[in-house]
């Protein structure tokens, strides 16, 4: 339910990324390498242990030799496995399904929906060999998460073959990038927390045995409506 939040995530790192300016030497090597040897996900864990973070970075870094260290910098992104509902004053749930249609749907089918809005809290940390080239990239992802067009952005979700994106809010784009003391000199790590507010969608058609439109095949990917209505016959009231 939560992994197109990670996917979209994934994404919008791949747009800071093509837009990063290099301010350091170290950078111009980072920009050149390819975001999937620059970016990396930790296993729902918060970067609270960055030294093992770092240490897991550097096992998986296949392409140099045992005896070289892993190239830095690199940017790590964690979504913590906590969660909690947004607040009403920004969005309200559906807890009740609501009718829906699907406006690019030919079969024309009925179905139902409710939707979750919900914190997902995720950190971002940057970890270089020096400082001049963390702040640097901290603060050029700042930069980016400060035009109030990307302070949203999509994921997708699929159903019944249709691709549906349902936005997540970044919730305050002026987060600090705070240090994270590792007692390494020769190691600079700077986190930035975020609050991502998600819209998650939970699709409801019939289910096997249950009565439907016909349109689709229950329990599949391609399931069928909830009937509708096909005639109404009008009879003259009684004096």
């Amino acid at each position: 339910m939560f992994e197109p939040v990670k996917v979209a995530v994934g994404e919008f790192m791949q747009g800071f990324y093509r837009e990063l300016v290099p301010t350091t030497k170290p950078m111009i090597e980072f920009v050149d390498r390819g975001f999937e040897r620059c970016f990396a996900f930790a296993p729902s864990r918060m970067i609270d242990q960055a030294e093992d973070m770092l240490a897991s970075w550097q096992r998986n870094d296949t392409e140099q030799a045992a005896s070289k260290p892993a190239k830095l910098p690199v940017v790590i992104v964690a979504i913590s496995k906590d969660y909690t509902p947004t607040a009403r004053d920004f969005s309200t749930q559906i807890s009740d399904p609501i009718p829906i249609t699907i406006t690019s749907d030919d079969k024309e089918r009925y179905f139902e929906l409710k939707m979750i809005v919900g914190d997902v809290r995720a950190q971002i940390a940057v970890i270089a060999s020096d400082e001049p080239t963390a702040k640097s990239i901290a603060a050029q992802f700042l930069l980016h998460l400060d035009s109030p067009s990307r302070r949203s952005f999509d994921a997708n979700y699929s159903f019944a073959g249709i691709n549906h994106p349902f936005p997540v809010h970044v919730e305050s784009p002026d987060n600090p990038a705070m240090n994270i003391d590792t007692g390494n000199k020769n190691i600079t790590i700077l986190a930035i927390d975020l609050t991502l507010k998600c819209s998650i969608p939970l699709f409801r058609a019939p289910k096997v045995g249950e009565p439907n439109d016909g349109k689709g095949t229950p329990g599949t990917s391609d399931p069928a409506g909830y009937p509708l209505v096909s005639e109404v016959n009008n009879y003259p009231s009684e004096v």
